[in-house]
């Protein structure tokens, strides 16, 4: 009986110390992985299939409730404006339902902020909100 209650402490334990590992679990897949490929690439219409119907996108201080056709051509406008370099996913977290990521996109000179909320529905994940900011 103590070394169950002992195991049980012990998993208990670990399971809270990871609690941002738990975004890939039960799945297995990395939504953000073609996400992060597709901003990389300044790819609006590849990067525009994993958009929600509906969505927020905030560019700098401005943001919009669009469609996902108003979202695409809004991303193809920054991305004319700003050439991609790279982008890098800095931090991730979320649970079986919704995910959320920070990566640091370097575009036309610039380095930018990107939040990425996805949320799944329908058998898959779409981004419902992204965000691209400057740093403080």
């Amino acid at each position: 009986m103590k070394h169950r209650t002992a195991s049980v402490w012990t998993a208990a334990a670990v399971l809270m110390a990871f609690p941002a590992s738990s975004y890939a679990q039960g799945d297995g897949y990395d939504v953000f992985t073609p996400i992060a490929k597709y901003i990389a690439a300044g790819d609006a219409e590849k990067l525009s299939a994993w958009f929600s119907d509906n969505l927020e996108i905030t560019i700098f201080s401005s943001s919009n409730d669009s469609s996902r056709n108003q979202a695409c051509q809004i991303m193809k406008s920054f991305f004319r404006s700003y050439t991609p370099r790279s982008f890098e996913i800095t931090h991730m977290t979320g649970r079986m339902n919704m995910k959320y990521a920070i990566g640091t996109l370097t575009a036309g000179g610039e380095m930018f902020i990107v939040t990425i909320f996805v949320g799944y529905k329908d058998s898959s994940y779409n981004i419902q909100h992204l965000k691209i900011e400057r740093p403080d």
